[in-house]
């Protein structure tokens, strides 16, 4: 599959935000834990939601999908081996290791798959898990976890405010023994968005979203009706297209406060930004200028994943603008493709500088990773002719429908064999 996008369109209307991706997977994972019926609203198609109900489907739970709504009967799970080819599919798997572990008392996974973005070691995870009394073994790939006497509360002092990590351990902390203090943990809106879900269900959780999360211990979990929180990266892309198409697009159902980094950076390209109650308004009328350095941090500082689409912005802009990249090691692997269309980008290590053009030009590129699949996206949005961009299994992974949405937006996106 591929989509053609006949570029140099100007985007314009209203667009509903779909529900984060990087919440529903590690909610999901969360209902190894629970029993009861589990129903969840405001849930993003994705193929990476796909590959989760496929791994709690093997798990033993009964799962039904309509629409934007799950419903997951959670009896508890049959067995605590996650086959290799379901964890392949995406980096995320990890996120089930500590439920079924605290759900079963053991767990076996193979190391996870998703996005080639350079070392992400899950050692932090093992780590937090084994401070909680887990034993844990490396066997040819393959990752054997008990914990014979069930888990137990202690203080974890995470050595990086790693998301993932900080989800595993408070869905492993969930049903262990006494109290679970981590420190140091992400601050991500995603977290508070998993412990508000846990909260909803009989847990015992406080501080997420600050530094310092405190776990007590329950026996057990039920079920819950909950709504799933907006994708500030999915709001972040299409407020982002409306800067480089010079566009005006609204967000209904985007929360300011999920990105407020990345809005400071659009007015300072030039965009004029307004928000009212629950939507965002992107508006600009002329060429984009270059924005100061940015440096992608933990959260609140920017988010890695909207440093590609900010770099197809900045390819357009008016001027220099600078990006260091912080968390991953190969998060410029989109920087050759967006070369082909004519940026002006030179990276070295952790740096990339774009010295902005004029217009970019079509082109046949292809994705190399979800986020860098967005900024081709976007690049393509604002070229002159018409570009086919490949390997689109990859912006699947995290965006719903993205052709329909664009197409809503007056952009002309074909998606074609």
């Amino acid at each position: 599959m591929k989509f053609r996008i006949n570029g140099g369109k100007r985007l314009n209307g209203v667009l509903k935000v779909q529900g984060a991706k990087n919440s529903i997977l590690p909610i999901l994972a969360a209902c190894v834990l629970c029993k009861g019926e589990v129903v969840l609203h405001n849930c993003p198609k994705l193929s990476d939601v796909g590959s989760a109900i496929e791994i709690l489907v093997h798990l033993g739970l009964k799962v039904e999908q309509n629409g934007e709504d799950i419903r997951v009967l959670c009896r508890g799970i049959n067995c605590c081996e996650v086959p290799q080819n379901l964890m392949h599919q995406m980096r995320s798997s990890v996120v089930f290791l500590g439920p079924i572990l605290a759900a079963s008392g053991c767990a076996v996974i193979s190391m996870p798959g998703g996005c080639e973005l350079g070392p992400r070691p899950i050692d932090i995870h093992i780590s937090a898990l084994r401070r909680l009394g887990a034993e844990i073994s490396d066997e040819h790939g393959m990752l054997r976890c008990k914990a014979k006497n069930g888990l137990v509360g202690t203080q974890i002092d995470l050595l990086f405010p790693s998301v993932g990590a900080t989800e595993n351990t408070m869905l492993a902390s969930t049903l262990a023994k006494g109290t679970t203090v981590i420190t140091n943990a992400a601050r991500e809106p995603e977290i508070v968005d998993l412990a508000n879900f846990l909260n909803a269900c009989g847990a015992k959780i406080k501080g997420a979203g600050s530094s310092t999360v405190v776990i007590e211990g329950v026996k057990e979990l039920g079920g819950c009706e909950y709504s799933v929180m907006p994708d500030r990266i999915a709001a972040a892309t299409f407020l982002t297209a409306a800067a480089i198409t010079r566009g005006d697009v609204t967000l209904k159902g985007a929360r300011q406060e999920d990105i407020t980094s990345v809005l400071a950076l659009l007015k300072q390209a030039g965009c004029s930004v307004s928000v009212k109650s629950d939507e965002i308004r992107a508006l600009c009328d002329k060429r984009p200028s270059a924005m100061n350095i940015i440096k992608t941090l933990p959260y609140p500082g920017f988010p890695t994943d909207a440093q590609a689409p900010l770099m197809s912005l900045a390819a357009v802009c008016e001027g220099t603008t600078m990006f260091v990249e912080t968390i991953f090691e190969n998060r410029y692997r989109h920087v050759g493709e967006l070369i082909r269309m004519g940026a002006d980008i030179k990276t070295e290590g952790k740096v990339a500088v774009v010295n902005g053009v004029e217009r970019l030009k079509s082109a046949a590129v292809t994705c190399t990773d979800l986020r860098g699949g967005a900024a081709l996206f976007l690049a393509a949005l604002s070229a002159d002719g018409t570009s086919d961009i490949y390997s689109i299994e990859h912006i699947d992974r995290g965006y719903q429908h993205i052709e329909k949405d664009f197409a809503a937006l007056s952009a002309e996106v074909l998606r074609t064999e």
